[in-house]
């Protein structure tokens, strides 16, 4: 049996020191030390063997954070793990203290493809991994071929057109890993999608749309951005889904994590996760129902109930919360809202029920003591450490010993 833990951190924009990434936003070097600091705590404590992270800006930074971070655990392992000449140097209490440095691990790391100048900044995606990859990591965000996602007309309408949206690519990467633990490899997704700040147009020859000119308010075209955010947002979600399927498809198991900016229940996380089945398909009405009574039988039930099972990923907050009769968890907090948009999604082969499952998840915990809501001026935190909680799963492979 191998035991190992998976973990998924949005740091917030993390930069070298004296460098703009957005328009006006810099760290002093004395910032860019205070949050290398904050950072390198929050990442000795998830003691992770594979972490996803997002809003990382240079990869040089984040190997800067995680330098920090083995040399405080191994700094920490001196002091706090007795020798074999010490009376309780078998004690397991010692061995769950002791901190592993990444100076073996492997770090991939995705830049976004919309990286820009000075002030033009965008940031990308890593994973860093103790067992290392078993392929070449994968970046997805340029499409090969567009997205188009046509629109039904209306019934009367059949002869409008209902228009269509297309996409060319997301706005930040997906970084795919494929990682070998415990005599299996698994396949890793990390992601970062569209946020819900809204998408705004800026006219042709503007220095700037005029849904941004607050002090000539347009609630309209701020729903607009908004609406345009959440499509985006729900079309890079199909995209994920895809790549999933197709590694589902393969037979491999499957972890997606990252921030989804939106929680479980929102339609962006549920075209990831895949449907959950209806109770009883023997119920329903045929597709191709010819009366009342002509519905799929018990033997399509079954068969209906395992093509959606097969294909449908878990949240691994709320196979916790299911385990331990938790009632909550979140890793985020704006205007008063408390809610989890940071997702560890597990394909079955980690769930519990699952007969031929080859793990699952033992713990699940979450850093979220330093989150203050991030609306209110005064909020500490909200540049040098993160704005969001860090998510650990902590699972197993394999029987038990």
């Amino acid at each position: 049996m191998t035991r190992f833990t998976i973990a998924s951190f949005n740091v917030k924009n993390l930069i070298g020191p004296d460098k703009e990434y957005y328009e006006f936003q810099t760290y002093t070097p004395e910032e860019y030390a205070w949050k290398k600091d904050w950072l390198a705590d929050q990442v000795l404590t998830m003691d992770a063997d594979i972490v996803g992270f997002q809003e990382i800006f240079e990869e040089e930074a984040l190997r800067d954070v995680v330098a920090e971070a083995d040399a405080r655990g191994i700094a920490a392992n001196s002091a706090n793990i007795p020798d074999a000449s010490k009376r309780y140097h078998r004690k397991a209490i010692f061995r769950k203290l002791a901190y592993t440095p990444y100076s073996g691990a492997a770090l991939a790391f995705a830049p976004n493809a919309a990286d820009g100048e000075p002030g033009q900044r965008r940031p990308g995606v890593a994973i860093l991994s103790r067992f290392g990859f078993a392929e070449a990591p994968q970046i997805l965000q340029d499409l090969p071929d567009p997205l188009e996602i046509p629109f039904q007309p209306l019934r009367g309408l059949e002869d409008g057109d209902s228009g269509m949206f297309r996409l060319h690519r997301l706005s930040r990467p997906i970084l795919k890993v494929r990682i070998p633990v415990g005599g299996e490899v698994i396949t890793v997704f990390n992601c970062h999608l569209k946020s819900k700040l809204g998408e705004y147009i800026k006219p042709k020859g503007a220095e700037f749309a005029p849904e941004e000119v607050l002090t000539r308010y347009d609630p309209m075209g701020r729903a607009m951005g908004s609406l345009r955010a959440g499509l985006r947002r729900m079309a890079e979600a199909w995209v994920l889904r895809e790549a999933i399927i197709e590694e589902l498809d393969a037979g491999h198991p499957v972890v997606v994590m990252g921030d989804f900016n939106d929680g479980e229940h929102a339609v962006s996380s549920e075209i990831i996760a895949g449907e959950v089945p209806f109770k009883n398909y023997s119920w329903m009405l045929r597709h191709d129902a010819k009366d009342y009574s002509d519905r799929y039988t018990k033997e399509e039930n079954a068969r209906i109930t395992e093509m959606v099972e097969r294909v449908r990923l878990h949240s691994a907050e709320k196979l916790f919360v299911r385990k331990s009769l938790r009632d909550m968890v979140f890793t985020s907090a704006f205007g008063g809202i408390y809610e989890s948009i940071d997702q560890i999604y597990l394909s079955r082969h980690f769930h519990p029920d699952y007969k031929k499952r080859i793990g699952e998840m033992e713990y699940f915990s979450v850093l979220n003591d330093h989150l203050t809501d991030g609306s209110h001026p005064e909020a500490p935190y909200n540049k040098l450490a993160s704005d969001h909680g860090q998510i650990v799963a902590h699972m197993r492979i394999g029987e038990d010993d």
